[in-house]
């Protein structure tokens, strides 16, 4: 029988990806570290409507945020156990076969390659690579600037 935590953290899971925005968002984060000002942009959805969703899956722990200076980046997180990274892990790969999720990735790159031809994003910090297998790890984000790196 599965201990109440562990069933605790399968519901908030489910919860979290029940919502099609949460899922564009994990979408977008899958392999980055990025400021919420870039998915403000590619979602067209309000700041505060994507704060919101953020910080459910925040609290589903599933993505985690670090600040630097007024930019908030967030980043996927890997669950506690075993039996939520895959379900975590099955649903980003069913991304890949979305058009959506396809098309938001599109936006993001061309975003992140010509960020001054969005006025809301000239200034803000480009998106970040995370490392290799980061939704499998749980080390915390770099807390170096990197403000002037380029992807």
């Amino acid at each position: 029988m599965p201990s109440q935590s562990s069933t605790t953290d399968s519901v908030a899971l489910f919860a979290a990806l029940a919502d099609r925005t949460r899922l564009r968002l994990l979408n977008l984060l899958g392999g980055s570290e990025v400021c919420v000002c870039y998915l403000v942009e590619i979602l067209g959805q309000s700041q505060a409507k994507v704060s919101r969703h953020l910080a459910y899956l925040r609290r589903a722990g599933i993505v985690a945020a670090r600040r630097e200076g007024k930019w908030i980046h967030y980043r996927i997180v890997p669950p506690p156990d075993k039996a939520t990274q895959s379900i975590l892990l099955a649903t980003q790969q069913i991304f890949a076969q979305d058009p959506e999720m396809q098309g938001d990735l599109c936006r993001m790159t061309s975003a992140c390659c010509a960020p001054e031809k969005f006025s809301s994003l000239r200034g803000a910090p480009r998106p970040l690579p995370t490392a290799p297998g980061a939704a499998k790890a749980s080390s915390p984000a770099p807390s170096t600037s990197r403000r002037n790196q380029r992807i």
